[in-house]
């Protein structure tokens, strides 16, 4: 595996789906693609001209046990949370929360020309299931942003080459990086091995590794192990998200939008709910 390159494992095609209080998304993966894609459990896609998609939003709810990753290419959502945190997360800009034992929080995407974005659940580890809540605003100014030979990256978590991400992972050392490539281009990355790594396509197709096939924009491709990660662009650019994260390996117990690993840490967290009791630290803020 010294120099092996990573070819493509599995393709998941989004599908139409509607959440909150009636958001059209693409759900891209979610509960049956745990096993192949942890710690990543969920990704919604945003991609709509029509304002009436996704303006009624998604009002006050709670999560416990998961980060949440919220990432706009175009568009704009307001925000508000438990930690006192109110304000709106504007083009090429991140919300990065950690729910941790509790957050309430509501997301309201405002109306615009285009909503592109995504929202990504990463499991927490059992050992931080229960930790702080936190939450960190990355500004589009605070994304590095490295230019090379027909591609262009975005690096909001974790290190491309010699560059740091706008941040890094608490509990989990996430890759997060948004890869704009040029027609005809290729590009490369040096991975590491043992880690999941998966990208979504906003729009163009590429070939991967040592594969014939042009993917397509709405899915996730998922890769095998390896060493080297290569992308080409052949008959158009295509701009793409890369995640990557080394597994948890642990058991999952689910109930909307509250992950645990056990039956009787979740049916708790239900319980904290009704009891009004959900919310166990104010949480720290970023």
């Amino acid at each position: 595996m010294s120099d092996s390159i990573r070819n493509i494992k599995k393709i998941v095609a989004g599908r139409e789906a509607v959440d909150g209080a009636g958001v059209h998304l693409i759900r891209v993966f979610g509960h049956r693609d745990t096993g192949d894609f942890d710690p990543f459990l969920l990704l919604d896609a945003f991609d709509s001209k029509n304002p009436e998609d996704y303006t009624a939003g998604f009002p006050w709810h709670p999560h416990r046990g998961i980060e949440t990753i919220t990432y706009l290419v175009k568009g704009e959502m307001a925000h508000e949370d438990s930690l006192g945190n109110k304000g709106s997360i504007l083009e090429g800009e991140c919300q990065w929360m950690r729910a941790g034992s509790g957050i309430l929080h509501q997301e309201m995407p405002r109306a615009a020309d285009h909503m592109l974005g995504l929202q990504l659940w990463l499991n927490l580890p059992a050992t931080d299931k229960m930790a702080l809540p936190a939450y960190n605003g990355i500004s589009q100014e605070s994304v590095p942003v490295v230019k090379e030979a027909g591609v262009e990256i975005r690096v909001i978590s974790g290190f491309y080459k010699e560059t740091p991400g706008a941040t890094q992972g608490r509990n989990v050392q996430a890759t997060y990086f948004d890869v704009t490539l040029d027609k005809g281009g290729t590009w490369e990355f040096e991975t590491r091995p043992g880690e999941t790594l998966f990208i979504y396509a906003f729009y163009g197709g590429a070939i991967f590794g040592e594969d014939e096939g042009v993917t397509a924009p709405r899915q996730a491709v998922l890769f095998d192990q390896g060493k080297r990660f290569v992308a080409r662009a052949v008959s158009e650019p295509t701009r793409f998200v890369l995640l990557m994260a080394e597994p948890l390996k642990e058991p999952i117990a689910w109930g909307g939008p509250i992950v645990m690993n056990t039956k009787e840490a979740l049916d708790q967290a239900f319980k904290d709910l009704e009891e009004g009791t959900f919310i166990k630290d104010p949480g720290v803020r970023t």
